[in-house]
């Protein structure tokens, strides 16, 4: 059998997918799963098991393309799949798969879909209040309701990838490292504060650790205020590595403290001790999928308002939530005795 799924735009919810990956390989055990999935999700598939190839979908955010959708679907019928999974909701996302001729095409009603997709499924937003549910229920039979507990991400990373992209960043590997995640791609509201990052990277130089700094180009500024409020204490590596070489750098540190964004998700799926801030949105819907993961949020009456900038000015959400909170959280003794 094979399967072409279509994958989020997001690098969050593309870890979160590979839930649903793990529980098509166990209905298939020998079925190609491809994955169709953008640039900057695609070093990420060679971290799953599951796919065989990710494929470039080429196609930016609100972008129709129409002529170009028909040429990439027209493409894929060289992979002869008997079945689609579209993840995205919107009604350009089933395109493809349905210029391709794939026999059975699944996926949520959303955009008005009819005849795009011939296996449109419900979605119950009770029944189903995560989205690694709702993923979940895309791999299994129409009405069926997904296991729990549900199979976790888990992205492969050895101790050769890690320490030889150590030795590239100049990273030294005998000094134990805490990795900092202080971007979110979405916007402002899911930002904990640079001056709390510093306190929280002082603390950890004190008592002998390094701190990295993860993100992307985009997160730099933000990563270099912080380096700044904390001279000496951090190592600014936004922007230095791919989002599956910042798997390995996570995989690599001992303890990860980041935002809800993608990286969460990313140091979840490597099983990395991990401490998640949340501020604007909700971990009842994207929570760290990890037995090692502890959610810290204030749970304010005005959150989570799932917006990009605080719609009230103050962002208390984040703002009041302390350093020393997130201190008082770790198991120091626990870290140390880590190898």
């Amino acid at each position: 059998m094979n399967i072409l799924v279509v994958g989020p735009s997001w690098v969050g919810d593309t870890v979160i997918s590979q839930v649903m990956l793990r529980l098509l390989r166990g209905r298939h055990p020998d079925a190609a799963i491809d994955y169709l999935a953008p640039p900057w999700t695609l070093p990420l598939l060679a971290r799953m098991p599951e796919v065989r190839t990710g494929i470039t979908n080429p196609f930016g955010h609100g972008a129709l393309q129409l002529a170009t959708r028909r040429r990439l679907g027209l493409s894929l019928r060289a992979g002869r799949y008997d079945q689609a999974i579209v993840l995205p909701n919107s009604w350009k996302s089933a395109l493809p798969p349905w210029f391709a001729n794939i026999p059975l095409r699944t996926g949520f009603r959303g955009e008005a879909r009819w005849g795009l997709l011939n296996d449109p499924r419900p979605l119950d937003k009770q029944a189903l209040p995560e989205m690694a549910q709702r993923f979940a229920a895309l791999a299994l039979p129409a009405n069926t309701v997904p296991p729990s507990p549900l199979p976790l991400p888990c992205l492969k990373s050895d101790r050769t990838q890690q320490q030889t992209l150590l030795a590239r960043l100049g990273l030294d590997p005998a000094r134990p490292a805490v990795a900092f995640c202080p971007g979110a791609e979405y916007g402002p509201a899911k930002r904990w504060p640079e001056r709390h990052y510093a306190t929280l990277a002082g603390e950890f130089a004190a008592r002998g650790y390094t701190v990295w700094l993860l993100g992307s180009k985009k997160d730099h500024a933000v990563a270099e205020t912080i380096a700044n409020l904390a001279p000496g204490n951090c190592i600014n590596l936004c922007g230095r590595s791919d989002i599956a070489e910042a798997a390995d750098l996570l995989a690599a540190a001992r303890l990860v403290v980041s935002n809800d964004s993608g990286l969460m998700h990313v140091a979840a799926a490597v099983g990395r001790p991990l401490i998640a801030l949340y501020g604007s949105s909700s971990p009842g819907f994207t929570p760290p999928l990890s037995p090692l993961a502890r959610v810290l949020s204030l749970n304010l009456d005005c959150s989570p308002c799932f917006e990009r900038n605080c719609p009230l000015g103050h962002l208390n959400c984040l703002n009041g939530l302390a350093p020393q909170q997130v201190i008082a959280g770790i198991d120091f003794a626990k870290l140390e005795a880590e190898p």
